[in-house]
């Protein structure tokens, strides 16, 4: 590659992140400029970030109770409540 179709990028991360990433880098047989290349090259492939970004991911004890709800809800002999209906059944 042409040293005129290179541009430095500068940023600040936390020293911890970074020793961590450079270690895991370095076991993938990388360094951390390799690592972003292909980050911004997959990223600008798909257009898109290339993972999930998520607020509030749920753990594994919550997946994990959701996927028993939704198997519940589809078994034809459990009965549905709303939650007037299910505090009137608890009341009584």
């Amino acid at each position: 590659m042409p040293s005129s179709n290179i541009s430095n990028v500068s940023f600040r991360i936390d020293s911890n992140l970074k020793a961590q990433a450079d270690s895991l880098f370095s076991q993938l047989g990388m360094n951390m400029t390799t690592a972003f290349n292909i980050f911004l090259r997959q990223s600008v492939r798909e257009g898109r970030i290339p993972f999930d970004i998520t607020i509030n991911t749920p753990n594994a004890e919550t997946v994990a109770a959701l996927l028993e709800s939704r198997q519940l809800m589809s078994e034809p002999n459990v009965k549905a409540f709303d939650v007037e209906d299910a505090l009137k059944e608890l009341k009584s």
